[in-house]
């Protein structure tokens, strides 16, 4: 398979504006942008991680991948579809191609259906199966993520919170998707937990092939178990490149700051970069120049003013910084 025939996922130059309300006297409406030239390409079979803080746009890029919030402007083309203009037929079909886990697992469930119906009601909605099939398809899909026949009667609020993200990984895999958009997967679970779903992820990847986009704002988690990183701040990509090269050598102050805040049980591969200061600006008061500018402490007078371009910084590996030896 050629190099471009293996890219599954290619995002480009993709922005997203949300609209703001009217004012007290009715005027015009405003909008506000979230995501600014978004690029990314996705391999088949790699996991993307995707880290940021709260706020920077990482579960916007994941609803506007499936189409839940509309694109102001850009491409996303999904193994040769072009996924912003598909009719409602082919937007269908995208979706069992494409499936989204959310952050919380109980908050995805419905509390008045059994695991059986959870898990069958995409069989119900997208294939032709009869009950026999969907009961046994269903038991499949419980095993495959760890869980035995016992769940299928059992109600939401009487699983575990690892249970019920098992559960809704198993409603994700029921339409034999390519591509799991994974959205902070494992946050709402405790450490231990945490650590079985990650191990889960791999298996259910290797086993069927599986393409990911992992959004943590867990530089372990996405460490853990990515292929690539992206580096997301205010909207907008600010490094990316392969894991190991981003962590070893981090060349974004914002991604140097992140890795400087994040606890580590062996001292000497503590990161020597100063920690995060301040607060992430809101989408509506970004500032010019580098977004980065207001909390980086390297920052200059050019810094405030011009928006820097991504340099190649390595093998894959991009950086969008004044700072950058060209």
């Amino acid at each position: 398979m050629t190099a471009e025939r293996n890219i599954l996922l290619d995002v480009r130059n993709l922005a997203v504006d949300y609209r703001t309300g009217s004012g007290i006297l009715g005027g015009r409406r405003g909008h506000v942008r979230v995501l600014e030239n978004i690029s990314l390409r996705l391999r088949r079979g790699e996991t993307l991680g995707v880290v940021g803080e709260s706020g920077c746009g990482k579960s916007t890029l994941a609803m506007a991948l499936a189409r839940f919030v509309i694109a102001s402007h850009g491409d996303i083309l999904f193994d040769g579809r072009d996924v912003l203009r598909l009719d409602a037929a082919g937007l269908r079909a995208w979706r069992r191609d494409m499936q989204l886990v959310f952050q919380s697992p109980q908050a995805s469930l419905n509390p008045r259906m059994t695991v059986h119906s959870i898990v069958s009601e995409p069989l119900v909605t997208h294939t032709r199966l009869d009950r026999g099939e969907r009961r046994q398809r269903v038991e499949e899909l419980l095993g495959e993520t760890g869980l035995d026949p016992s769940f299928l009667s059992r109600y939401p609020h009487e699983l575990s919170g690892g249970q019920a993200q098992r559960v809704v990984l198993a409603r994700a895999l029921a339409l034999n998707p390519l591509l799991l958009v994974l959205d902070e997967p494992t946050s709402a679970l405790d450490v231990s937990v945490q650590a079985q779903i990650l191990n889960l992820l791999m298996r259910l990847q290797a086993q069927h092939n599986l393409t990911y986009m992992l959004i943590s704002h867990s530089l372990g988690v996405v460490e853990h178990v990515s292929d690539r990183i992206a580096v997301l701040y205010l909207g907008e990509i600010v490094e990316e490149g392969p894991r190991d090269e981003v962590f070893r050598q981090p060349r974004h102050p914002y991604t140097q700051a992140l890795m400087a805040a994040t606890p580590v049980v062996d001292p000497s591969k503590r990161q020597v970069h100063r920690p995060l200061s301040g607060m992430i600006p809101g989408p509506a008061s970004r500032p010019r120049g580098c977004r980065f500018h207001t909390r980086c402490p390297r920052a200059w007078s050019l810094c405030h003013d011009t928006r820097p371009r991504p340099q190649h910084v390595g093998d894959g590996h991009v950086a969008a910084c004044h700072l950058l030896t060209p």
